[in-house]
């Protein structure tokens, strides 16, 4: 497998990861709350991580750990719950589709933060993979509805904590493993999430039964698929190609999520598939090599 397919292979893959952590997210708010669902998630990638991946942390330097710890917070931490705060109120593939807006944020700060040049082939097949966003979310059952404008502003929030994470990968961790960077990000997360998680079980309900034992269930698939194992290809996939190659799975996952969520009673017509495909061009042309 040539460098161009396995990006490719890199970037369907998480779309189908990701695209299903959003209805593993509502299933697990079933039994626990936001703060849970986000603390849980985070720390048991953490031990799942560093069972596995330990040693590879031994190779960051100093400066390293400086960046991972910008990383670990705006591409981790502070989504986690933002996201599980966001799913709580609203559809799962809502939330999905509001996450595309991530590529046009990773152009945006690359171009302002970090000395990335915009094209204008990038910029167009964003603009295009944007306007079947907005489609998508013409289209979706939750739109409209002005109680909701706060937790959308959630997923948004989230998304410029993904482009600015991107980048920050791309210019400054270039050279370091890809499992070293995801093991060093949740290794830095273990303190806070835990403390976050300790006054949560004690401040909030939290009771071993049916209910949250399967949310938990739900939890673990997420945190070990959805989290540790995506989050080491994510971070392999940014160092393969570009940083708005990488954010283009946020054009591809509302695609998953919207079906997930039709199987779990949420709505799908013929124009959401219409949007999906303006999505998919979006993608093609904002990596097209010619």
């Amino acid at each position: 497998m040539n460098s161009k397919q396995q990006k490719w292979f890199y970037l369907i893959l998480l779309s189908l990861v990701w695209g299903s952590s959003f209805i593993l997210i509502n299933l697990s708010l079933k039994g626990l709350t936001p703060i849970q669902v986000g603390a849980f998630r985070i720390l048991i990638s953490s031990i799942v991580l560093l069972l596995v991946a330990y040693k590879s942390i031994l190779s960051l330097t100093k400066n390293n750990w400086f960046w991972l710890s910008l990383n670990a917070m705006l591409g981790t931490f502070f989504p986690a719950f933002l996201f599980a705060y966001a799913i709580n109120k609203m559809d799962s593939s809502i939330a999905a589709i509001l996450n595309s807006f991530t590529p046009l944020n990773t152009l945006i700060f690359g171009a302002l933060l970090f000395g990335y040049s915009l094209k204008k082939k990038q910029l167009f097949g964003v603009l295009i993979g944007l306007i079947g966003t907005v489609l998508l979310i013409y289209f979706s059952n939750e739109i409209g509805y002005d109680s909701k404008t706060l937790y959308m502003s959630f997923i948004l929030i989230a998304s410029l904590g993904y482009a600015i994470n991107v980048n920050i990968i791309k210019k400054h961790l270039q050279d370091v493993k890809a499992i070293a960077i995801t093991t060093g990000n949740f290794a830095l997360l273990i303190i806070p999430t835990s403390i976050v998680l300790f006054y949560s079980l004690k401040y909030e309900n939290f009771d071993l039964n049916p209910s949250t034992q399967k949310a938990l269930a739900y939890i673990c698939v997420l945190a070990v698929f959805g989290t540790a194992i995506a989050k080491t290809l994510f971070n392999k996939l940014v160092q393969i190609s570009t940083p708005i190659f990488s954010a283009s799975v946020t054009y591809l996952i509302p695609i998953v999520a919207v079906f997930w969520g039709f199987i779990f009673g949420e709505n799908l017509n013929l124009m959401q598939f219409l949007s999906g495909f303006v999505i998919f061009l979006g993608v093609y042309l904002a990596n097209k090599t010619k």
